[in-house]
């Protein structure tokens, strides 16, 4: 395994223990402030690993490899979903674990397809952000062979993002419908 695979892998599990700790901090030690330093700390975990990726492609002459693209995937979607996944984190660390706090919602009809909408929507700026790192790693290398794997991984992403985006419009053609009781 690349050390650029084991630092996305490292940067996953870290992003998921800083959100817990930070929670278990937070609610059950009751120490508010450090419980938020924690949750901070997860784009440190993203900063580690542009530098990394920056490094071995262009200072290490290093020929990309699939790690290097994925790397680009994880920080333009950790940058613009963290947040989101830290509130979905914490709804339900709030209501399952402290039992306290609304239920979290279950979207249907146009709320769930506006919602989605939202999400396909960070999903084009996660596109834009890792596919203008992945661009810019493309460009400063200037060695096509360096970096046709990167080219190839743009390319895949730009069709799952533009399938996303379409998945999401439908729901406002064929919205999702509560499930029904039908044991009545």
């Amino acid at each position: 395994m690349s050390v650029i695979a084991f630092l996305i892998i490292a940067a996953e599990v870290g992003f998921w223990v800083f959100i817990a700790a930070g929670l278990v901090t937070r609610y059950l030690l009751g120490k508010k402030r450090l419980g938020l330093l924690l949750l901070a700390m997860t784009p440190v975990l993203d900063l580690i690993l542009l530098i990394a990726t920056t490094y071995d492609i262009l200072a290490n002459d290093a020929t990309a490899t699939a790690a290097h693209g994925i790397a680009a995937i994880y920080l333009g979607v950790s940058l613009t979903f963290g947040k989101r996944m830290i509130r979905w984190a914490d709804e339900r660390f709030r209501y399952h674990i402290m039992k306290k706090g609304p239920r979290p919602v279950k979207r249907y009809g146009y709320d769930h397809a506006r919602h989605e909408l939202s999400g396909s929507l960070l999903h084009v700026l996660a596109w834009v952000l890792g596919g203008g790192y992945l661009f810019l790693l493309i460009r400063l290398a200037g060695n096509p062979e360096q970096t046709e794997v990167l080219l190839q991984i743009l390319k895949v992403w730009t069709l799952v993002a533009a399938i996303d985006l379409a998945l999401s419009l439908s729901y406002f053609i064929w919205p999702r419908k509560a499930k029904t009781d039908s044991a009545r």
